[in-house]
């Protein structure tokens, strides 16, 4: 499944990180998966949630479960996954998520920031690139797709901080570790962007 994160076809592609997510769940896990993930997920182009030849795409949406699933692992450092979160919200795209991607990858770096051996620095320190990359930017109108996809994101982003996260629908919310400092952090880069 990892080796089709490098196939031609936009749905080998983004059908991949979904049943690699199933198998995490299940008990499986291989190192090499997580390597081929990463070189996947910032670079892949196909942004479109739904075709209306081949369906469901939903690389953004599909890659956030993944993501979200290895930022729980406990083989997986969670750092590296948010590190890969910021990568693809950095990431130039003139598509704007129009399939709830935003939602669900506001939820997978959620999920991550509930880990117990996050440390407050790295929990936050994701934010850094992104400040940076979008902070030096002058907004115009309309606003740019890659930066619209990322404020959505951190805007719910913040509200999970600020409520909780639920793995799934069936189970209470889980609060983020570093709850405060999250939230200070993701405000302070919604406001260095917004003020552009």
């Amino acid at each position: 499944m990892a080796t089709r994160f490098t196939d031609p076809r936009v749905e080998a592609r983004t059908f991949a990180p979904l049943v690699l997510d199933m198998l995490v769940a299940a008990g499986d896990f291989r190192a090499g998966w997580v390597e081929a993930f990463e070189h996947w997920y910032p670079a892949e182009q196909d942004l479109r949630g739904h075709d209306e030849t081949l369906g469901w795409l939903h690389a953004v949406a599909h890659g956030a479960d993944l993501l979200g699933s290895f930022g729980r692992h406990p083989e997986v450092a969670p750092v590296r996954m948010l590190n890969l979160a910021a990568a693809r919200l950095t990431a130039p795209t003139d598509h704007v998520y129009d399939q709830m991607e935003d939602d669900r990858l506001a939820r997978a770096i959620g999920r991550v920031l509930t880990r117990t051996d996050l440390s407050e620095r790295d929990a936050v320190g994701w934010l850094g690139p992104i400040a940076d990359r979008f902070g030096a930017d002058r907004i115009s109108t309309p606003v740019p797709a890659h930066i619209s996809n990322c404020l959505r994101t951190l805007r719910l982003l913040y509200i999970l901080a600020d409520r909780g996260v639920r793995p799934t629908s069936e189970l209470p919310a889980e609060p983020l570790h570093h709850r405060d400092a999250v939230k200070s952090g993701i405000a302070t880069v919604l406001d260095r962007i917004v003020r552009r």
